[in-house]
C-alpha cells in the first residue's frame, strides 16, 4: 500500500503503482484551500461531506465512483464501509453530518475520520475495531482539536496514525498547525513524503506516528 497526503484531508491511497493498481482518493478540496489541487486519475472517491474543501470530484480524472454516504461498498474488489457521525459535538446541529470511512486495502484497514467533529459512541467504536492506520484531523476550529485527536486516538487505539486537516505553509485555512498536536501526543515521528507499507511492517507494539509532506 501507498498513502500520499495531497494536503488538508485528501490522500491518494494506493495498491501498487501502474495501470494495473486501484487508487482511492478522499476529501479532494479546491482552489480556495490555497493548495495545489489533485488532479489524477481516480478509480474511487470518497467524500465526507459536502463543503468545498472536501468534496471536489470534478478536478480527478477517469471515471471514479464516488462514495458519499454511509454505508457498505465493494468497488473492483475493495471493501469501503461509510460510518455516519458529525462535523460538530452537538450532533450535526452546528456544522452537519460527516461519513467517517473505513478501507480495506491489502489486508489493511484504513480509516479516514473526514471532518469529525466529537468523541465517537460505542456504536461507531465497534465499526473501527482493529484500524491500523488512522488518518485523522487535528488542527481544530472545525474538526477534532489537538487534545480531543488524542482523546479519539486512545478510544480507536490504531497502529499507526497520520494527521491531516492542519494548517500547512500554503494553506488558507485558518486552523491549528500540526505542532501542537506532536506535543500533545507525546510521540515523535519520522517525515515522510509518502507511506509505503505492508501487513510485516504494521506497529506490533507501540503505536507510531508519521507526519506526511505535501
Amino acid at each position: 500500500m501507498i498513502i500520499t497526503w495531497q494536503g488538508h484531508s485528501c490522500f491518494k491511497i494506493q495498491d501498487k503503482i501502474g495501470p494495473d493498481g486501484l487508487t482511492i482518493v478522499t476529501d479532494p478540496f479546491d482552489k480556495e484551500v490555497g493548495l495545489k489541487v489533485p488532479n489524477f486519475e481516480a478509480d474511487i472517491i470518497t467524500v465526507s461531506h459536502d463543503h468545498h474543501d472536501h468534496n471536489n470530484i470534478g478536478a480527478l480524472r477517469g471515471q471514479p465512483f464516488i462514495i458519499n454516504c454511509a454505508g457498505e461498498y465493494d468497488v473492483k474488489g475493495m471493501m469501503v464501509e461509510g460510518i455516519d457521525s458529525y462535523h460538530d459535538d452537538k450532533e450535526g446541529r452546528e456544522r452537519g453530518a460527516n461519513i467517517i470511512y473505513r478501507i480495506e486495502m491489502d489486508d489493511i484497514s484504513v480509516v479516514h475520520l473526514g471532518d469529525l467533529g466529537h468523541v465517537l459512541d460505542n456504536a461507531q467504536l465497534e465499526r473501527l475495531a482493529g484500524t491500523d492506520i488512522l488518518l485523522i484531523p487535528v488542527g481544530g476550529k472545525y474538526t477534532l482539536d489537538a487534545k480531543l485527536a488524542v482523546e479519539v486516538i486512545s478510544q480507536i487505539e490504531p497502529r499507526l496514525v497520520i494527521p491531516m486537516h492542519y494548517k500547512t505553509k500554503d494553506s488558507k485555512i485558518d486552523i491549528d498547525g500540526v505542532e501542537k498536536f506532536i506535543k500533545e501526543l507525546g510521540v515523535t515521528p519520522p517525515y515522510e513524503e509518502k507511506l509505503k507499507i505492508s501487513t510485516k511492517d504494521l506497529p506490533h507494539e507501540d503505536m507510531e506516528l508519521v507526519i506526511l509532506s505535501i
